[in-house]
Parts: C-alpha cells; structure tokens; sequence
C-alpha cells in the first residue's frame, strides 16, 4: 500500500485542500498522471522504494535510465576533454609551463567557486613540481576578473604564465595589456559570452558559442577539473610519468563537489556525479582547509551538500565580501593543519561580521519596502551606509521574501564627486534579470552592467535610481505578476508525523543529491499538532511537532521566520494543529541520527486543531 498522499497524482488538486497558505500560496502535487505511471513503472521494474521513485519522475528520471541515475559514475558521465573548444591548447601550454618549471599566476575570482578552482589547480601544479602564486582580486577597489594594473604588477613580478579561473572570458583589455607585456594567459571560465572573444592562448569555456562539448551546466571548478585531466593526459603522452607516479585526481573531488553546489548549477548529468563522489572524499575531510572549516562551523555527521551551501559556502565567501578576498583560496589550497586553522578562525569570524552587516541592511531594507505604497512588482532598495560585499545577498533575502526581482544598491560618498553606488539584483523564475539590465545600460541608465537571467550587478548614479525604477517596472512588471499568480508549492507527498523517520530519510537520499535543478523533496504533514514553539537565534523559529509529552516529537526548524507570516502562524497555533510543508534531513547532533524537519510553509487548517 502507497504511503498516505502518495496516490491519484493531480498536479491541479489543492494537497490537503490547501489553496492559500500563510506565505499566500496554493500547494500542488509535484506529479502529474504521467510521472505518476513512471514512478509506478520503476517500482515493477527496478524495485526502488515508492518514494524514492516518486521523486525521481517528478524530476524528469525515464523509466530506463533510472539505475544508472541512482549511481552517477564519473567513468560513464565523463566526457572526453578534448571536446571543449581550446582545451588541447590549454592542456598544452600547461604542460609547457610545467615542463619548464615557469613561474605560473592563478587568478580566480572571489566567490566559492573561484577559490575552488584557484586551489585544484594549485594543488595539481605543485604535485608536478611548480609553485604557482594564487591571486585574488578584491572585491570593493579591483572588481570582479582581472585588471590592467593587476596585470602590469604581475608582469613586472616575473608571471610567465597567467591562468584565469571563473574569470576571464570578456576581459578584453586586460588580456590585451597582458599579450602586449609577454605575459601568456589561459582562461578557464564557464559564464555566458557573446561571439567575440579575447585573445589568449586558450579560452576554454562550455558557454562559447562555438564550443559544441554540451557541458555549459559545468561550474568553473567542473572546467578546471577537465583541464587538470587534458592536463595529465597531455604530460602522460609525453613521458613525463615515466618511472613515477601519476597525480590522484580523484583526490580533488571535494574541491568540485564544494565549487559546484555553492555555484549553485544545475545538478544533472556530470554535475551529480562530481558531487555524488566529491562527498565522498569530503567526509573523509583529508583536505586541510575543508576540515578546518568544518571544524569551526561544528558541521556533525557526514558532509552533505546543505553543509557545503549553507555553512562551508558563506564562511569562504565572507572573505571575499568583507575581508581578504583570497582567504578562501589560500585555505583550500594549504596542507598545513595549523594555517588552516588559523584561516577557518578569521574566516568564521568574517562570516559572523557578515551576518551583523547583513541584519542591519536587512532591517533598513525592509523599511524602505514596506514605505513603498503600492509595493512595485520590481524592488529597488539604495543606501549610503551599505557595504558593498553584501548587497547581493540582500538583494536574495528581499527576493525570497516578497517573491518578486529585488535590487539592493550601495552607495559610497567616499568617492568624492561622481560617486556611483554598486548594486546587486536577484530574480524569480521566467523574469531575465540579466537582459533587463543589459536594456537598462543601452538606455543610458547605469554606467555599466550586466548578468543572467536570475542575478545581475550594476554600477549607476545616484541621480538615475527613479529611472531605473521606473524603466524595471514597465519592462518587468506584468511578467513578475504572472509568476507570482502562477507560484505554487509542489509537494511530492503527504506524510505523517511519525511516517518521518529515519528510513524514510535513507530512502530519499538514494534519489539525491539534490540542490539546482534537482530540487530537494518536500513533504506536505496534515494536522501537526505544534508542541512548542521558540524563537532562536537570528529570527529562526524551533518547533516540536507531536503531542505534548511525547518524547518522539518531530524536531523542526524555520529559518528566518519568526516575524514572517509563518512564524506567526505557528506561535499562534501552539498546542493546536497546522497543516505543515518542509524538507527532511538528519541531524547528527552528538553522534545521534535524528530527523528534522526544514519547515517552508503553514497552512491553517479548515477545520483547525482543538487546544
């Protein structure tokens, strides 16, 4: 017999009824009747568990292929190298640079997936005998990617080969001023670019337009892992290896499982597998850096991909928002036990600076939201006491609250006349971001721009921030209107307070990881009784689910919700029932494996719990 909720698949009914909850949206069955027969058909054929088959169809799994979804091999989903465009000359002029023991710059970006790059290849070039020197620009006075001065200082220190990691693709006069200077460079990027390009000595990117490999889901930390396979394969042709020993690149698998889920990709194809086998070298915490840093964030249990996007994730980035951009980079690239340490302890409390700033903003933010009357379908919010590192993650916050784009702009007076302030923009589902900002720039109003369709950043004078309203919210608002009339819950299931168990949990992480593009299973639980209810730390809300006294309630947690509507909703509902939606994982605090429940949203009941 199906598990409660898991029958009549009817991607149009309201689960539980269910058509406007306390964030103000319906509840859908993620199934429709054609997964539905799918995920029945795995169960006949393949034997998989019903749930874990119901996840599967409901993200796009065929019936056929669904045992070799369920165990990604690198060895069948790794493509040849050579497919990517560029990438024999990359491999090429490295191995020349390690042939010649040439003094090599890695230059990376400042974000997870930049410092992951920067330290793969670190890591690899100083397994083949050189010393590459990591560099890592600074957010707030270089900006993102390389600049001409930056390139005439490492010219003038004696970089003979410069290789640009998630940065690269589109600077055309850094590589410029590079070429003229002598200096060689080689790009490893993934983002979008036009049909022109920059002149290097390789510029592989999956995004090229002409680069038919199939791997733009790739994040740069997946490309920089290709080239360090291109790599040793060109240094093997050249019996380099001869009489030695090869570089275990299995090794730096937990580096490309880190980079690619805190770059958020998509987790299909090649991407779950790098991260399906880097966890597996993660939770033997070899690396240094990654150790450390799980230390001081007490990360119990087996590394998962939550810890690497929600705790490993933001204390790298804090470096390179706040602090020392190449923090980061210089943690996961060490093998010093001690200088990890010491690195995890600024970066930890970087971080914690971080969240101060951010709740400040934050705060300031949502004033100036809730002064706009009628609340535009497009947020801009702006400020002169902002710092720049973390406007972008303001930008999220206000996206996810108010499910709509949001912009945050930082100004710096600072700068004397002609200050600009820097912005970051989020987005929903089917708004492009990017191109409306692309429009904004052609239009005359930002001084620069550009993005994708889900972030965009801007530099703009404080005089045009009325016309960037206005032009956001003629461009973009009938659009925003329909996704928020479409937004929806999709459920996989109902459950049961006491039907979330362990087991179930097992079950569910056979069908992962999960994360961009495979999204995490949410479980609808019908009439669950609110034991007790508190608020912790940073506006979380902590929620015991079951009756009262039972020594088996279900131990739940809102993130950030305690003065949201569902905070609300269930502080006034202590000791009665609420119909509840959330995720569920294991919480391995002190050595013991408990469920808890991700709550994401509430629903009262139509007939509510008695007290």
């Amino acid at each position: 017999m199906l598990p409660l909720g898991f029958r009549d698949a009817d991607p149009n009914r309201a689960v539980l009824g269910v058509e406007r909850s306390a964030s103000g949206r319906a509840w859908r069955d993620r199934l429709d009747a054609v997964a539905a027969a799918k995920a029945a058909a795995m169960v006949q054929r393949h034997d998989l568990p019903d749930v874990v088959a119901r996840v599967m169809a409901a993200r796009g799994v065929e019936v056929d292929e669904a045992l070799a979804f369920l165990d990604p091999t690198l060895k069948r989903l790794m493509p040849d190298p050579s497919g990517l465009r560029d990438m024999d000359a990359a491999a090429r002029r490295l191995a020349d640079a390690v042939a010649r023991r040439e003094r090599v710059t890695l230059f990376g970006d400042y974000d997870v997936d930049g410092a992951t790059s920067s330290a793969l290849m670190a890591r690899l070039l100083r397994q083949l005998g050189l010393e590459p020197t990591i560099y890592i620009p600074d957010r707030l006075t270089e900006g993102y990617g390389p600049n001409v001065e930056a390139i005439r200082q490492l010219a003038k220190a004696g970089t003979e080969l410069l290789v640009l990691l998630d940065c690269g693709i589109s600077s055309f006069e850094p590589l410029a001023e590079a070429a003229k200077l002598g200096l060689h460079a080689v790009v490893l990027d993934h983002h979008q670019v036009g049909v022109d390009l920059p002149r290097a000595q390789a510029l592989v990117n999956p995004n090229r337009q002409d680069d038919l490999s199939g791997q733009g889901h790739l994040a740069a930390v997946g490309v920089t892992f290709l080239a360090a396979v291109a790599l040793v394969r060109e240094l093997r042709r050249r019996g380099w290896f001869r009489g030695g020993r090869e570089p275990d690149l299995m090794e730096l698998l937990d580096l490309v499982a880190l980079g690619t889920v805190a770059d958020v990709v998509p987790l299909k194809g090649l991407n779950r597998a790098f991260v399906v086998k880097g966890l597996m070298i993660a939770r033997a915490r070899r690396n240094a850096g990654l150790a450390a840093l799980a230390k001081v964030a007490r990360l119990s249990g087996p590394v998962s991909p939550y810890h690497l996007g929600f705790l490993i994730g933001p204390r790298i980035n804090a470096g390179g928002r706040i602090g020392d951009a190449g923090l980061g980079s210089r943690l996961l690239a060490s093998d010093d036990p001690v200088e990890a340490e010491r690195i995890a302890i600024e970066l930890d409390r970087l971080n914690k600076e971080r969240q101060t700033l951010e709740a400040v903003m934050l705060e300031e933010a949502d004033s100036q939201v809730f002064a706009m009357n009628p609340m535009p379908e497009v947020l801009v919010t702006a400020s002169e006491s902002w710092h720049p590192g973390v406007v972008g993650l303001i930008a999220a916050r206000l996206k996810e609250k108010y499910r709509r784009p949001a912009f945050a702009i930082a100004f710096d007076k600072g700068m004397g006349p002609g200050f600009t302030g820097a912005g970051s923009g989020r987005s929903i589902g089917g708004v492009d971001l990017g191109a409306a900002v692309r429009a904004a720039v052609d239009a005359g109003l930002l001084v620069k721009g550009g993005g994708h369709a889900m972030a965009a950043g801007l530099t703009i004078e404080p005089a045009r921030v009325e016309a960037l309203r206005a032009f956001l919210e003629e461009r973009l608002a009938a659009a925003v209107k329909q996704r928020r009339l479409d937004d929806k819950v999709s459920i996989d299931g109902v459950i049961t307070v006491t039907g979330a168990t362990t087991a179930l949990v097992e079950q569910l992480e056979k069908a992962g990881p999960f994360g961009s593009g495979h999204p995490e299973p949410t479980f609808a639980l019908p009439m669950a009784r609110i034991a007790y209810a508190d608020e912790v730390g940073q506006g979380h809300v902590r929620v015991g689910l079951g009756a009262v006294g039972d020594s088996n309630l279900l131990k739940a947690i809102a993130f950030r919700a305690a003065s949201e509507p569902i905070g609300r909703a269930i502080f006034e509902n202590r000791g009665r029932s609420l119909h509840i939606v959330g995720q569920l994982g294991l919480d391995h605090y002190q050595g013991d494996a408990r469920v808890q429940l991700r709550i994401t949203d509430v629903a009262i009941p139509q007939k509510p719990g008695l007290p």
